[in-house]
Order: C-alpha cells, then sequence, then structure tokens
C-alpha cells in the first residue's frame, strides 16, 4: 500500500458513504444508505432480484446522481476531478459495451487513458500494465484477435484485464463471474486476493454466494436498504444471509470453507 494512500484514509476507509438515496425513473431505489467499506480488503455486495445492489455499486463509483455523501480514500467524490477519480477508481459493470472492432490489446488499453496526457501514445509503462492485466485474465494469447470475434467468457476476460489496467487502488466488480466457466471463476476468486494481499480494496456485486462468502466482508441488502454487514465468517453474518433470502439457503462450513447450499 502506497503512503499517499495511507495518508488518504487514515482511518482504514476505502470508500465511506452517508444518507445515499437514489431513484432510478420515477422510483426510488436505495433509501438512506450508509455503511463504510474497509481499506484493502475484499467486500462483497449481495442479496435478492431487486435489492438495489447494482444501483449502489454504480452510486459508489460515482456514475449514477444520488442523494447524500460519498467519500473515495478520505475525499469528498464530488469534488475530485474525473481523471484522479478515473486513477483510483476501477469499474467493471454488468454487460459492459465496447467497440467490437477494437483489439483484446486496444480494449485493454482504455485502463491506461486515466494516466495518459491528451493525445499522448502509450508509455512504456502503459503497455507492461496492459500486459500484466491480459496475462493475469489469461487473455493474452489472443491479445490481436477483434473483440467481436470472442466468445462471452473471453470477452468478459479482457474487461475485467481493462479494469486491471488501471492500477487503481479501488476496484468496483458488478457481476464479474458472468459468463466465466469454473475454472476461471477460480482463477478470479485467486487474482482478487492477490489484489488485496497487495493493498487493494476490491468491491464486488455477487449472485454466486459461495463465493461471496469467499470476501473479507459481506453486505447483504433488500429492499434498497442494507440489513447487515459483517465479517463473512461470522455467525450474524450467515444469520443474515439465510434470512434475506427467506431461509431457502443454508451457510455451512465445507472443508474449512464457507459456502451456501440450497434448502430442498
Amino acid at each position: 500500500m502506497t503512503a499517499a494512500v495511507k495518508s488518504r484514509a487514515i482511518n482504514s476507509v476505502a470508500i465511506g458513504a452517508q444518507s445515499i438515496s437514489a431513484s432510478l425513473g420515477n422510483v426510488e431505489v436505495l433509501h438512506g444508505i450508509s455503511l463504510q467499506l474497509p481499506l484493502a480488503r475484499w467486500t462483497s455486495i449481495v442479496g435478492p432480484n431487486g435489492a438495489g445492489k447494482s444501483t449502489l455499486l454504480k452510486v459508489l463509483a460515482g456514475l449514477l446522481p444520488h442523494d447524500g455523501h460519498v467519500a473515495l480514500l478520505g475525499q469528498a467524490m464530488a469534488g475530485l476531478p474525473a481523471k484522479q477519480r478515473a486513477r483510483q477508481l476501477s469499474w467493471l459493470g454488468q454487460n459492459e459495451a465496447s467497440a467490437d472492432d477494437l483489439t483484446a490489446y486496444d480494449v485493454a488499453m482504455l485502463g491506461r487513458l486515466p494516466h495518459q496526457a491528451w493525445l499522448a501514445p502509450p508509455s512504456s509503462h502503459d503497455h507492461a500494465a496492459v500486459e500484466r492485466a491480459l496475462r493475469a485474465t489469461q487473455a493474452w494469447d489472443w491479445r490481436a484477435r477483434a473483440l467481436g470475434q470472442l466468445s462471452g467468457g473471453e470477452r468478459q476476460r479482457v474487461l475485467l484485464a481493462r479494469a486491471l489496467a488501471v492500477e487503481a487502488e479501488v476496484l468496483l466488480m458488478d457481476e464479474p463471474l458472468a459468463n466465466l466457466d469454473p475454472p476461471h471463476q477460480t482463477d478470479w476468486l485467486l487474482m482478487v486476493r492477490e489484489l488485496v494481499a497487495a493493498g487493494k480494496t476490491v468491491v464486488s456485486v455477487l449472485h454466486e454466494i459461495s463465493f461471496a462468502l469467499q470476501a473479507d466482508e459481506l453486505v447483504v441488502m433488500a429492499g434498497g436498504r442494507v440489513t447487515h454487514q459483517g465479517a463473512c465468517r461470522d455467525a450474524a453474518t450467515h444469520r443474515a444471509l439465510e434470512q434475506v433470502f427467506d431461509h431457502r439457503i443454508g451457510v455451512h462450513d465445507l472443508a474449512g470453507q464457507w459456502v451456501a447450499l440450497p434448502k430442498i
């Protein structure tokens, strides 16, 4: 973790939110949410369909208008210059759009734009960051292929590489496991743990509850509100998780890992 990050987040909070409300159309989706997401940890946001998970993540990324206050690394997000915020916070959303005729390499290079001067060519550091990101997501071998020629899973790995290439301190990912097969879902899990070990902060929205339970902290949502936030290993978190899904799942210790199994 850099000294700059330590000085900006004295109280070890990567993202803080106070009294967040947001609407989609004329419908209020988030209702007065306050939470603090810890620095250099992995937090997963879970809940049933329509809970407001993706909307909350977009608000935390600065992508949706809202009432309330969001702070990134100790600074008010509303006052941050766009380029500074884009260097500090990386975003991977659901069904991300990108030009199908761009190569995988060029798509990943888009993640370096916040670090480049206007119309400046990529630097050697930019190229090195893109290569690291594509190798980390096992997308290096098709770096010269157009995005439109890739399968859904391959495309998702390239978009993940774009997010990694930013080299941001905070990464927000909405359904990052979409279209990934089980081995590459496991690779994603290992990659997140490496990022956190290196001092990065990861916040993910996941439908795969057993994967979400591998995080450090869990934020449980229902009806546009946070019903619980706590460590994934805590019994209170397990009870809150079972309750929000109407006790149709149970949390169990399986070979030293917490997993969620359906109750039949």
